[in-house]
């Protein structure tokens, strides 16, 4: 059965935009299917992902560089869960470190991709010239950029979103519960009450 001329209008687009994007090495084959809301990774996790330390995921939680949108620490013994989106971000700002640019231009490029959907940060690549971080969606724009000289290399986020889902693939991964109460949460509380009652 032929689709009609408004669906294949819409297939079209949708492929003339996956041909554009695959010139650029952004996509990978599939489509890209972000994991529900309330399933996230704890922090351990996270850091072996995204090739941080302990100590970096916790400083930029605590400065609200990537903070864990799954659920964040509330008291002693709670665990962050970070979402997978998440984890692609702080691999981005890990690279980003890596190659010279400012905790501030970083900041401010990390502002910039939380308003993005998640489809559209498969199709991103962010170029730097060290000082400053640029986002491009289309190959005319990575060129523009490299011949005003304002491009030394570029993270195509499409790349780093495989690399995150390998990385994520064999670890373990959990749900929030309701109330942000994880069950050692839950059992802490009813010897507190037992105590007291």
């Amino acid at each position: 059965m032929a689709a009609s001329s408004g669906e294949g209008k819409a297939a079209r687009e949708r492929h003339d935009a996956s041909q554009r994007a695959g010139e650029q090495g952004l996509l990978f084959g599939g489509s890209v299917s972000p994991l529900p809301d309330d399933v996230g990774f704890r922090g351990p996790t996270a850091c072996a992902a995204a090739g941080i330390s302990y100590r970096q995921l916790d400083y930029w939680a605590r400065t609200e560089l990537v903070v864990p949108s799954v659920r964040s620490a509330h008291g002693s013994g709670s665990q962050r869960l970070y979402s997978f989106r998440d984890i692609l971000v702080l691999k981005v700002v890990k690279r980003l470190l890596d190659t010279g640019v400012s905790l501030q231009q970083i900041r401010t490029a990390v502002e910039h991709l939380r308003d993005r959907g998640v489809h559209d940060l498969a199709q991103i690549t962010l170029m730097s010239d060290g000082v400053s971080v640029y986002e491009c969606t289309s190959p005319d724009e990575v060129v523009d950029l490299v011949q005003g000289g304002q491009g030394v290399f570029g993270i195509a986020l499409g790349r780093v979103w495989q690399e995150v889902e390998g990385s994520l693939a064999e670890m373990p991964a959990e749900r929030a519960h309701p109330g942000g109460d994880s069950p050692h949460d839950e059992l802490a509380r009813r010897r507190r009450v037992r105590k007291t009652g």
